[in-house]
């Protein structure tokens, strides 16, 4: 499955090429910066610097936004885990976790154990790529529309299983969600829950809506405090903790392998990516864990399921475009504009003439996963010492920064307006005991789902018989039931014989 002539071949392009390494760490420390810093997600970072990649050669120039995408990847757990406040989407569910570990005072633990979760996810999804590339360009082409629509649900009904508050309340904060992600015009042109109003025409913007979800609800709990971290003898910035937590993750490999593999397969269906990856790594983290009630409460597993996953989807991603010239989310759809520039079209062809190139790509990424882990440690060393910033100075700087951010996002008062009104909704959710999670999901998942249902309607004229010629969606189906089943049964169980009762 691997043409070793090949490989050898792209050892040779990237040892004949030095700007292929030297453009690799500044792309990493980019990446990091801007995962870090709410609202200024990955694809903005690497569509800043996309102009830049015109003067390099082809492999110098997709290594450069390969390495912002590597370390965006893992970029967004830093705010996730310090302050509760996702940097990316694609770093929702790190903070389910890693946040209330910060609040314990092992912010440090938190971040080493990401940090390695989120390298290892990377080499796991690039190993997986060289193996794959070739089959996968034939079986991405079996799934159609019913499939797609399944893997929504999928995503959906995770609403069930990502709260500590009844299914009830789940879904209604999940439901809630998908209405909001309705709102603007429809896939069909039918315009909906605007109210008239012409700024709602687009739609609510998700990645304002999640930083107004997130952080600003937050923010407000947050006010009245002096520091993130109460403790003082906690608040101190120390490198061993951040060893500890990489080492105890590295000694737990078999839950980061899980994560990875979980996040690569994901990954690997156009259109889906991170954002719902590091969601269904969580939840089977969670199902499958001995102490489930210890997730949202600080546990690291929650952190290196999350991270595994978001980060292990960037290889998944690359099989598709690498394979079939399709991007699978904001990123690759980056990737395959400099593609474009260089002249390069991406899919079967692609890999069968440049075999070499894939291969020296996929060395090279394999490189980076490896180097994130060197400059990823300065960086979360130097960004944990945010836990020593009173948060009077802290909230209003996050706050302002978060505008900021929303604002380049939309370019109008859109995204600051959305994350006001968001933060709201947010706080009087997380005041009445609804899990503002379960809205996340339904907001970032709902476009996905309705999407595929239009087209799914579409090609079936209505006609429900139409799933019996459709097996693969049967089967995914049926074990969708069957987990789901299993879920509720598990749950029923735990209540009733919890101490509580």
């Amino acid at each position: 499955m691997i043409d070793f002539t090949a490989l050898s071949d792209a050892l040779s392009l990237l040892g004949s090429d030095p700007l292929a390494w030297l453009v690799v760490i500044p792309g990493l420390f980019i990446g990091l910066i801007f995962g870090a810093i709410p609202g200024l997600s990955i694809s903005i970072a690497m569509a800043v610097f996309l102009p830049a990649t015109l003067y390099m050669d082809f492999l110098p120039a997709i290594l450069f936004l390969t390495a912002i995408f590597t370390g965006g990847g893992f970029g967004g757990a830093v705010p996730a885990i310090l302050m509760n406040i996702p940097g990316t989407s694609s770093a929702v569910a790190t903070s389910f976790d890693g946040y209330p570990m910060s609040k314990k005072g092992q912010h440090g633990e938190a971040l080493g154990a990401g940090l390695i979760a989120s390298a290892v996810g990377t080499l796991f999804g690039y190993i997986i790529l060289m193996f794959l590339v070739g089959p996968v360009s034939q079986w991405v082409l079996m799934l159609g529309p019913t499939e797609m629509l399944v893997v929504a649900i999928w995503g959906l009904l995770l609403i069930a299983v990502l709260n500590d508050s009844s299914v009830a309340k789940g879904l209604a904060a999940g439901i809630l969600g998908i209405l909001i992600s309705t709102i603007g015009y429809s896939n069909t042109g039918l315009m909906r829950g605007t109210f008239g109003s012409m700024y709602l025409l687009d739609g609510i913007p998700a990645i304002p809506a999640l930083i107004g979800l997130f952080a600003a609800s937050e923010l407000i709990g947050m006010t009245g405090r002096d520091y993130l971290i109460s403790d003082s003898a906690l608040r101190r910035v120390r490198l061993k903790p951040i060893l500890a937590g990489a080492g105890a993750t590295l000694r737990g490999w078999p839950r980061v392998l899980r994560g990875s593999a979980i996040g690569t397969a994901i990954g690997i269906i156009p259109g889906v990516g991170a954002s719902v990856a590091n969601l269904a790594s969580y939840a089977a983290a969670k199902n499958l864990s001995g102490a489930p009630e210890s997730f949202g409460r600080g546990n690291p597993e929650g952190v290196v399921a999350s991270e595994a996953a978001n980060s292990s989807s960037e290889g998944g991603g690359m099989v598709t475009l690498l394979a079939l010239g399709l991007p699978g989310g904001a990123g690759t759809a980056i990737l395959l504009g400099a593609f474009a520039m260089h002249n390069v079209t991406g899919g079967p062809r692609f890999i069968s003439d440049n075999t070499d190139i894939v291969y020296a790509l996929i060395l090279g990424n394999i490189v980076q996963s490896i180097l994130l882990i060197a400059v990823g440690m300065v960086f979360v060393f130097l960004a944990s010492s945010i836990v020593k910033i009173r948060l009077s100075y802290l909230i209003p700087f996050v706050l302002a920064i978060s505008m900021m951010g929303t604002y380049a996002i939309t370019g109008s008062m859109v995204g600051p307006l959305t994350v006001a009104g968001a933060g709201a909704l947010g706080w009087v959710m997380r005041r009445y005991g609804y899990p503002v999670t379960a809205t996340v999901v339904g907001l970032l998942i709902g476009p996905m789902a309705e999407g595929e249902l239009t087209r799914s309607w579409q090609i079936s004229a209505g006609d429900p018989a139409f799933l019996l010629g459709r097996p693969i969606t049967l089967v995914m189906l049926a074990a969708l039931v069957l987990v789901m089943a299993a879920l509720l049964i598990t749950r029923a169980y735990g209540r009733a014989h919890s101490p509580a009762r």
